[in-house]
């Protein structure tokens, strides 16, 4: 995607699951300013659930802490959801996880579960953008092994020795 290639919102369904109404008020005043016209909002797991079972939501945005001491659930529990129940309607929707956790470890788990991109907080707009953007210019792939349905997990040791770092097969 070219840089002045600008990505429309205004047809994209967004679900935004945000347990605090501030945050989940400026995620979609930010949408809105990005031309975003279809935008529900759910505050807990059983409601974000209850939406996504309607089968229109495009695009997820979550928060990874959902108040899961009180509730038991968390934005990570509504990714394996969307990527792993049998009653999910759309397993391939890009997923953008919101979070102010953004050590690396917290970005390998999500990135593990099958989020599609990560927001650290606090964003700016165009940062915002960009990873949406990023999220449906550039899906991720996904595998299917037995039961599990998801990212492909396995990683490779990255050697940047150069133009020599490849081996052909033999």
């Amino acid at each position: 995607m070219a840089d002045h290639e600008r990505i429309d919102f205004s047809k994209i369904s967004f679900l935004v699951v945000e347990p605090n109404r501030l945050m989940g008020q400026m995620v979609r005043d930010v949408l809105q300013m990005l031309d975003a016209q279809y935008i529900d909002r759910a505050r807990d797991f059983e409601t974000a659930v209850n939406v996504l079972r309607m089968g229109r939501t495009d695009m997820m945005i979550t928060e990874w802490a959902l108040n899961q001491e009180k509730l038991g659930r968390d934005g990570m529990d509504i990714v394996h959801w969307v990527r792993n129940d049998g009653g999910s309607p759309n397993r391939m929707m890009p997923i953008v996880m919101m979070t102010a956790n953004s050590e690396e470890e917290y970005v390998c788990r999500a990135r593990d579960c099958g989020v599609s991109e990560f927001v650290a907080k606090p964003y700016t707009v165009n940062g915002f953008y960009t990873r949406l953007a990023s999220a449906i210019a550039r899906p991720r792939q996904f595998v299917r092994i037995g039961e599990y349905f998801g990212p492909d997990r396995r990683r490779r040791k990255v050697d940047y020795a150069g133009p020599e770092r490849r081996v052909e097969a033999v």
